[in-house]
């Protein structure tokens, strides 16, 4: 019988095989007293399982308002654990609205926790029946890019809304000269007054268009087409009709059903902006972590996804952003079944600097490494600064010191004394 599993990192003021039980009845046939027709039966073919519990540290205090204790009062411990609850996928079928709703429910509302939070999730390939996954990923995106054996280094239209379609077409056309291999669109810019959609795909994708003719290199740029289901079914035909490579879409704006339809729809990639997830991951105590959001939207359908960066701006830990990236390019499932790999988009703060400690951590150049700063405030101009990452990357895959690499660099030499490494 086919069967989901979710890890949690709980704390509770409760025996951890009570909690435990508690997390399992709460998610699958039980409720707070039984009741008529919760037969021996109905328990054995729906119930969720306590797979496995690790008693962790004790929490000093409650990390969350609001939770209880025991009828007892309690032994005076508040305990922490990683615990593996799992659950039949005839429960809710191979749904991914569904499988939500059981493995991150109500369970954080739950008296008996003052933390809860789902580390990760681990499903059967019949979910492969209902969900096409990623149709791009890593491979596809390099062929229409035409970038094999580097990273392929992107940044983002600057300042994020403000610059109408011709003044974004614009930017473009120098980060065109420049020699960049990606461009998105900001997550704030999709179909505002001041830049309308169709009008700034057409203005840029006329400028992309005539550098493709003149150099043979069509950069790959990432329209964000976030809205409603129709509306967005419809910018990505003009994207396409544009002679468009990707689109973008903000996944917790849109939603996972919509981005099933869409994904059923595309005929480009698409790069997943998962702006939102802080308020899910931030908190050690409750959400969920990137490796469990990031599984759910490979399903649906992306083919990039954005994973922070090391030493980013934001608060996300090096060892965070790694294993998330680390994920996205891990198969989801066992051969033959498809694996679902995508590639992690590094962005935040990104410059050379971070180019030795990323493929480091990762062992890996299938990447899109994104800098804004990095590239447009290099003290040489964009084009410099595009050079400067590429030497940095070479530099990084030989095992050349970034110091060492620099001297024989002018770019290279000049962003590190811009940008620090």
């Amino acid at each position: 019988m086919d069967r989901v599993f979710a890890t949690y990192w709980i704390e509770t003021a409760f025996p951890l095989a009570q909690a435990a039980e508690t997390m399992a009845g709460e998610q699958s046939t039980g409720t707070f007293v039984r009741v008529p027709g919760e037969t021996d039966a109905l328990r054995e073919a729906h119930s969720a399982r306590v797979e496995s519990i690790e008693e962790l540290e004790d929490a000093a205090a409650p990390s969350l308002p609001g939770s209880g204790l025991p009828k007892d009062g309690g032994d005076g411990r508040r305990r922490t654990a990683r615990v593996v609850l799992s659950w039949p996928v005839h429960n809710f079928g191979p749904s991914l609205p569904n499988l939500l709703a059981t493995v991150a429910g109500n369970l954080s509302e739950l008296k008996a926790f003052s933390g809860l939070k789902l580390l990760d999730l681990k499903l059967p390939p019949v979910f492969l029946d209902r969900y096409q996954g990623p149709q791009f990923g890593v491979a596809g995106t390099r062929t229409l890019a035409a970038v094999h054996d580097r990273p392929m280094i992107g940044t983002i239209i600057k300042p994020s809304v403000g610059l109408d379609p011709e003044a974004t077409a614009a930017q473009v056309k120098g980060l065109l000269a420049a020699g960049i291999d990606f461009i998105k669109d900001d997550e704030l810019q999709s179909d505002g007054p001041a830049c309308p959609f169709e009008a700034r795909v057409a203005a840029v994708m006329r400028v992309i268009n005539d550098h493709a003719q003149r150099t043979g290199k069509k950069v790959m740029y990432a329209a964000n087409l976030t809205g409603d289901i129709d509306e967005m079914l419809s910018r990505h035909d003009h994207v396409l009709s544009q002679g468009g490579t990707c689109i973008m879409a903000s996944m917790n704006s849109i939603g996972l059903p919509a981005m099933k339809m869409l994904r059923a729809h595309a005929q480009l990639p698409i790069h997943g902006h998962r702006n939102g997830w802080g308020m899910l991951g931030r908190s050690p105590a409750i959400g969920m972590s990137y490796l469990a959001f990031q599984k759910l939207w490979r399903l649906a359908g992306i083919d990039h996804s954005h994973v922070n960066g090391i030493d980013n701006k934001f608060c996300e830990t090096n060892e965070s952003v790694i294993a998330s990236a680390r994920e996205c390019l891990t198969p989801m499932f066992d051969a033959p079944h498809h694996g679902c790999e995508i590639m992690p988009v590094f962005s935040s703060g990104q410059s050379v600097k971070q180019a030795h400690a990323t493929y480091a951590a990762l062992e890996s150049i299938d990447l899109i490494f994104a800098a804004g700063g990095g590239i447009l405030a290099h003290p040489g101009g964009p084009a410099a600064g595009v050079t400067a990452l590429r030497q940095a990357w070479d530099a990084a895959v030989a095992g050349v010191p970034l110091a060492e690499a620099a001297q024989g660099s002018p770019e290279l030499r000049e962003a590190v004394a811009a940008f620090g490494g």
